[in-house]
C-alpha cells in the first residue's frame, strides 16, 4: 500500500481538544503527518499529547490576533512552515425561535469566525508556498436550510464558508499569477452533527492530500450522506 501523501506534512489542528480535534490529531499522526495541536486549555492539551504520542501542542487563544501571530512565529521556529490547517473551533447556541436569537449567543458563536480569520491570515503565506497545502473548516447544512431557532448559528457558519471560499480564491489567483499548477486547496466540510462522525471527518481531511488540489479547492463536501 502506498504511503499516504499527508506523510511528513506539518498540519496545525485549531481547536484540538474537542472530540473531533482528538480524532483528527490521531488520524493525521497515524498517517505520518507532523501535528501541532492548538487549544486554550493546557491540561486538556497535555491529555491529548499523552493519548497521541509524537504530536506537539501549543496553548493559544485563537480569538486574540496578536496571540495567533506569536503562535505562527513559534511554529515556524520549532517546526517550519505549515502545509495544512484544520479549523475546529466552534460550538452551538440556539433555539427558541427568531426572537430568542440573542446578541450574547451571536457573540459566542462569532468567536469561531474570528479564530478562523486570525489563523488563516497568519498561515496564508505558508499554505501558498507549500507544494501541497490543504485548509478546511467544518460547517453545517444549516447554511443551506437555516431555521429561525438557529439563525445566529447559520449566519456565522455562512460567514465562515464565505471566508473559506475567499481563501480558495486566493490560492487559485496566486497559482494563476505565478503561472503554476494549483497546489493548495481550501475546503468546507458540512455535517449535521459531528457526534459519532469525528473519525469520518478526520479521515476525510487526511485524505484531501490524496486528491488533486484543483479537484477539491473551493468545494463543499457533505459528510454523513448516504
Amino acid at each position: 500500500m502506498p504511503e499516504p501523501r499527508v506523510a511528513g506534512r506539518l498540519v496545525l489542528v485549531a481547536g484540538a481538544t474537542s472530540t473531533s480535534g482528538r480524532a483528527a490529531a490521531r488520524a493525521l499522526a497515524s498517517a505520518g503527518a507532523r501535528v501541532v495541536a492548538v487549544g486554550r486549555d493546557a491540561a486538556r492539551l497535555g491529555e491529548l499529547a499523552r493519548a497521541v504520542p509524537g504530536i506537539r501542542t501549543e496553548v493559544c487563544d485563537l480569538g486574540d490576533e496578536d496571540a495567533v501571530l506569536e503562535l505562527a512565529m513559534r511554529v515556524h521556529h520549532a517546526d517550519g512552515p505549515v502545509d495544512g490547517v484544520l479549523h475546529l473551533v466552534g460550538g452551538w447556541r440556539g433555539g427558541g425561535g427568531l426572537a430568542a436569537q440573542t446578541d450574547a449567543d451571536f457573540r459566542f458563536l462569532e468567536r469561531s469566525l474570528t479564530a478562523l480569520r486570525h489563523v488563516s491570515r497568519a498561515f496564508d503565506a505558508d499554505l501558498r508556498a507549500s507544494d501541497a497545502a490543504r485548509s478546511a473548516i467544518v460547517s453545517s447544512p444549516a447554511v443551506a436550510r437555516p431555521l429561525a431557532g438557529g439563525a445566529n448559528y447559520a449566519a456565522v457558519k455562512a460567514a465562515g464558508e464565505a471566508w473559506a471560499r475567499a481563501v480558495a480564491q486566493g490560492f487559485a489567483k496566486a497559482a494563476r499569477d505565478a503561472d503554476e499548477p494549483l497546489r493548495a486547496a481550501s475546503v468546507v466540510f458540512r455535517v449535521a452533527s459531528l457526534t459519532g462522525r469525528e473519525g469520518e471527518l478526520a479521515w476525510a481531511y487526511t485524505g484531501l492530500w490524496d486528491r488533486d488540489a484543483a479537484d477539491v479547492n473551493d468545494s463543499v463536501i457533505e459528510l454523513g450522506e448516504p
